[in-house]
């Protein structure tokens, strides 16, 4: 749980931080069941390595006390794959943002089905883009029907959105990245200064 390594291992297990002990226990044993390295058939024992590491912090109550406090912390920043010229600028970039946001949207669905919605805010933070510059973005998804708004008005993926970012993903290879990195509670985040802003590489 270092800081220049953190994993989240919500992601990891693919479900809620709101789950109960039951359900961290019940995925827990189903997902290393499949991953076992004894398992001729699905093992993997460095992803069996990672769920183990999950399961020690999640199924105890002051490990987990203490790591959701970080969990907040760090999901809560910037997505490092978005901070580069791919997913800025004008029009020729607008193809991009509106995968990377259907992405993120995705990818919250998967991971968190009771709560898939990000509001408007939070797209902002995590695509480090001001809300203003998202709205011709969200208002093309929305018309086009790959997402909609949920009732607290929060962005929610629909099924062709879903539909949509399996078809193309293989086109946008950062954001190919960015789902698989997802998967082993490994996105990389935008560390931001003082000012509320990330250091920039200026080959980005």
């Amino acid at each position: 749980m270092a800081d220049d390594h953190f994993v989240d291992y919500y992601e990891l297990m693919q479900i809620p931080p709101s789950s109960e002990a039951e359900t961290v226990q019940r995925v827990y044993g189903l997902l290393s069941a499949r991953y076992h390295p004894d398992n001729p058939r699905t093992g993997d024992a460095d992803r069996f390595w990672r769920l183990n590491q999950a399961y020690q912090v999640l199924s105890d109550v002051r490990k987990r006390a203490a790591y959701d406090i970080q969990h907040q912390t760090r999901t809560s920043q910037p997505v490092a794959a978005f901070d580069t010229r791919e997913f800025n600028g004008g029009i020729e970039n607008e193809g991009s943002r509106r995968m990377g946001l259907l992405c993120l949207l995705y990818g919250r669905r998967r991971s968190n089905p009771e709560s898939p919605g990000i509001s408007i805010l939070h797209l902002e933070r995590l695509m480090f883009c001001p809300r203003e510059h998202l709205m011709f973005t969200l208002w093309y998804l929305k018309d086009a029907n790959l997402i909609r708004q949920d009732q607290a008005s929060d962005f929610v993926i629909t099924a062709l959105g879903a539909d949509y970012v399996e078809k193309n993903l293989s086109s946008y290879k950062s954001l190919e990245g960015l789902l698989k990195s997802a998967e082993i509670g490994e996105i990389e985040r935008s560390q931001l200064d003082e000012n509320g802003s990330t250091p920039r590489n200026p080959t980005q």
